[in-house]
């Protein structure tokens, strides 16, 4: 039996609004195509997924709007921040995605990136939008949720 570990993973940011805005329905794994200036940022830790989603271009999945800084030693070859990135999926998890998108109504989010033996991964759910009421919701259940912790080591 085979036993996966999560000893050989090192987070390196994570998307803490996307679980605020969205109900996730599927989490899965992808790879990133990247630069040589782009990786060597990364293993810095100067890069931001708060913002970013991924869509469908040419069959493809890419990662948008992700802020990957520049990096300093990199001269002429170096990257553009807010340049598209490349996921790498199989065929029958981008046809998935793409259906999802199209017909239910569902978006593409980044929720964490990290490094797996190695290499760059970005973990991405499947999500939809909340609603104002939801997030008003979710916000009050978590304050509920901190103020019973506080009553409890109170009164022990």
């Amino acid at each position: 039996m085979n036993r996966k570990t999560t000893s050989g993973l090192k987070i390196i940011c994570l998307n803490r609004k996307a679980s605020f805005n969205y109900f996730f329905e599927d989490l899965l794994e992808a790879g990133i195509v990247l630069k040589g200036s782009e990786i060597k940022s990364i293993r810095d830790g100067k890069v931001n997924i708060a913002d970013s989603y991924a869509i469908e271009k040419n069959g493809e999945i890419v990662l948008i709007n992700s802020h990957i800084a520049s990096y300093k030693q990199a001269s002429y070859s170096n990257h553009r921040p807010l340049d598209e990135r490349k996921l790498l999926l199989n065929k029958k998890e981008i046809n998935k995605l793409i259906g999802k998108m199209q017909r239910d109504g569902f978006t593409i989010v980044p929720t964490k990136m990290y490094f797996k033996k190695g290499r760059a991964k970005v973990e991405l759910a499947i999500a939809k939008g909340k609603k104002q009421f939801d997030k008003r919701a979710s916000k009050k259940n978590r304050d509920w949720n901190r103020d019973k912790a506080r009553y409890v080591r109170k009164s022990s």
